[in-house]
């Protein structure tokens, strides 16, 4: 029973630990990697990138996206909008550069309207972005996109920032999102490893793309419905496994819409933790396979997928604290010093990560957060029940979000 509970104490205490210590190696240690390669476009203006746009029985919410697309600095793109089940909309758009496409029959699953798209591409695409429909794309976001392309980059994630704050819950998932852009993107990435990627406002050599929509895991996944691994976490193993990296593009911005009530996060967090528990075994495979081969992107990629999400990790905590009282009190006071170094480890990523004052303030409110996702830690049982699409509806310009 002790060895066990030391080997658990251990694990959570390294988990504590990590993002304050690889947060301080990234700022001693830490570089930007944009060595430019000039053989694999003639000039960054030969880029040309294929906008995805997946839309989901809503197509409507999507125009202020396809308007922050057309407006882009960097004007070499051609926008792709799957409406999948949508009723008639029209966004009043005269540009040859935005494609609609309704699939006639329902596709009702993300990957199968990229799918869509990809194969009514109108010309080849070097790369290929990815975005929700609620999404809104910063007028540089390619602009900003295109150094790590030249770079030589197989997959850039853009950073994904709130477009809105309006309520606790949203600031709180907002308070989430930098955390994760700063310790499972930005740190990784200037460390010299891989950037995770967040699900939208990614681009992927197409060549890439192409390969991991034709790979196994795809092609059975997509027959499971929502018992499907999240199409991101595919493909960022994907990548990993062949042996790419996965670059951060800190300023290259797309705008995300937060939850706004308990019940959305409910029901968001549910479909992610079902996804991390079933992404166990390629994380701890890509852990394995970095070891054995020396491969420190590989290996430290693999080890922050397997990081459990933050409320769990300070649940095990308090449990394994407590059970410290009589098991071991030295082990009890690591703890405690490790939510300690933790908890100046997630407000140093805050505070790096730039986050807005809103999030600030809604940092005390953080565990009526955590008890919500407790609860959808009971929904993961039956997905095909609780597995329902976000439901967005901030259908805000680009401009008025950057105000």
């Amino acid at each position: 029973m002790s060895t066990i509970f030391a080997i658990l104490t251990v694990l959570i205490v390294v988990q504590l630990l990590y993002p304050s210590f690889t947060t301080l190696l990234a700022q001693v240690f830490g570089k930007e990697r944009l060595r430019r390669i000039p053989t694999v476009y003639e000039s960054e203006a030969a880029v040309n990138y294929a906008c995805i746009i997946t839309a989901y029985r809503n197509a409507t919410i999507a125009g202020p996206l396809v308007t922050s697309l057309l407006r882009q600095t960097y004007p070499n793109l051609i926008i792709y909008l799957v409406a999948d089940e949508c009723p008639e909309f029209d966004f009043e758009v005269s540009d040859e550069r935005l494609v609609y496409l309704r699939p006639e029959k329902p596709l009702r699953l993300k990957v199968k309207s990229i799918q869509y798209a990809v194969a009514h591409f109108q010309q080849p695409h070097a790369y290929t972005v990815v975005f929700d429909a609620d999404n809104l794309a910063h007028p540089t976001f390619l602009e900003n996109i295109n150094p790590y392309v030249t770079a030589g980059y197989g997959c850039i994630q853009g950073q994904r920032t709130a477009k809105n704050l309006d309520t606790t819950y949203a600031a709180l998932d907002s308070l989430g999102e930098h955390y994760k852009n700063y310790i499972e993107r930005r740190v990784p990435y200037l460390l010299g490893g891989s950037a995770v990627i967040s699900g939208s406002g990614m681009a992927t050599e197409t060549s890439i793309y192409k390969a991991y929509l034709a790979s196994s895991a795809i092609q059975k996944g997509q027959h499971l419905g929502k018992k499907m691994l999240q199409e991101d976490k595919i493909l960022q193993n994907f990548i990993l496994r062949q042996g790419g990296k996965i670059a951060f593009a800190q300023h290259a911005i797309v705008y995300d819409e937060k939850v706004e009530t308990g019940a959305a996060v409910e029901t968001q967090r549910s479909r992610w933790l079902f996804s991390y528990f079933q992404n166990i075994p390629n994380a701890l495979g890509l852990l394995f396979k970095g070891m054995l081969r020396s491969n420190f992107n590989q290996f430290y990629f693999g080890f922050v997928t397997l990081v459990l999400p933050m409320f769990l990790q300070l649940g095990f905590a308090f449990l394994l604290f407590v059970a410290g009282l009589w098991l071991g009190p030295l082990w009890s006071l690591a703890l405690l010093i490790s939510g300690v170094v933790f908890g100046c480890g997630v407000i140093a990523a805050l505070w790096l990560d730039g986050a807005p004052k809103p999030v600030w303030d809604a940092l005390w409110q953080a565990p009526v957060f955590m008890l919500r996702q407790l609860a959808s830690l009971l929904k993961m049982r039956d997905p095909n029940k609780h597995f329902k699409p976000s439901e967005h509806q901030k259908a805000v310009h680009v401009e008025d979000v950057m105000k």
